[in-house]
């Protein structure tokens, strides 16, 4: 091995044509900016969604509707899933922890039990809301329900 050999690692360098490097290189003189104008100046940069003077999509596009920016989103599990689990696991008790810990919510969220399917197993539920129906059916199987 000498010197003649020697050659940069793959992927170390770019193989791009090297702008404003005299007219010679064949990318000198306007160095690819184009005459006069903002592009051509130093320091320019453009808004996210700037088109050009023409107006941008976001401010064409009608806007329908109200978005509450209070609204309070909730993860929704369901009595035949609380089942399936305790029938799995053997649970005396549901809580936050233990549906993150199968998988079923994530950190952030908040949990909200609905009443689809039956429940027979006799629970103590903690959640942040609960239907109506989901109430009413776990504490027809002699269970309790705790509101976070």
């Amino acid at each position: 091995m000498n010197l003649s050999n020697l050659k940069p690692a793959e992927g170390s360098t770019k193989n791009r044509k090297r702008i404003g490097r005299g007219t010679g290189s064949g990318r000198g003189g306007t160095s690819t900016r184009g005459h006069k104008g903002a592009g051509s100046r130093s320091g320019t940069s453009t808004k996210v969604g700037f088109e050009g003077g023409q107006m941008p999509l976001q401010r064409r596009v009608p806007k329908v509707g109200f978005k509450n920016p209070n609204r309070v989103e909730y993860t929704g599990v369901n009595l035949d899933v609380l089942q399936e689990l305790v029938t799995k696991f053997s649970l005396t008790a549901v809580d936050f922890d233990t549906l993150k810990e199968h998988g079923l919510v994530s950190r952030n969220d908040l949990v909200k039990i609905l009443g689809r399917g039956e429940l027979t197993a006799k629970l103590e539920v903690k959640a942040h809301a609960f239907t109506a129906t989901a109430q009413k059916a776990i504490e027809a199987a002699g269970g309790t329900i705790v509101k976070l």
